[in-house]
């Protein structure tokens, strides 16, 4: 299939796996479509703790779907651009955390950092499991390693 903004913007799977557009960012898609979540994750912060953790669980349920079929339909698995899985990293690393500058711009540079260093058992899943759940769960991994050192600085910095 051919790749193109029209035609990935227009199918609302595809446009929800390469976050709203932010995945067609030619260098780094990854970092875009974090940086596209941060908006998000802003208006989220506004639900009670118990509704944030049930929009970001049902988010990557949801992106498992999302990310496999688009990679399916583009023939090209985890395609650089697909970001869904960045969105709901990115809002795993925020949850319980209060929001502030500060805590955004840190919670970002921890989700990208082990988003893309892959640790172990990051690079693992990275590796090793395929299709949507794949292509989510490195993410959540990372989501779930930048939440514990985020809590774990936020508690040394309180």
């Amino acid at each position: 299939m051919k790749l193109s903004a029209k035609r990935i913007l227009s199918n609302p799977v595809h446009c929800l796996a390469f976050g709203f557009g932010s995945g067609l960012a030619p260098k780094a898609p990854g970092t875009f479509g974090t940086l596209a979540a941060v908006p998000l994750f802003l208006l989220l912060s506004y639900l009670s703790l118990s509704e944030y953790i049930f929009v970001v669980i049902f988010a990557s349920i949801v992106g498992i779907y999302f990310c496999g079929q688009t990679a399916k339909d583009l023939r090209v698995h985890d395609h650089p651009g697909i970001v869904w899985d960045e969105f709901a990293g990115f809002w795993i690393t925020m949850i319980a955390v209060p929001v502030s500058w500060w805590s955004v711009l840190l919670g970002f540079a921890l989700f990208r950092l082990f988003d893309i260093w892959k640790p172990w058992p990051i690079k693992w899943v990275d590796q090793h499991v395929h299709g949507g759940l794949g292509i989510m769960l490195d993410d959540v991994l990372a989501g779930l390693l930048a939440l514990g050192v985020l809590h774990l600085l936020i508690g040394l910095i309180s």
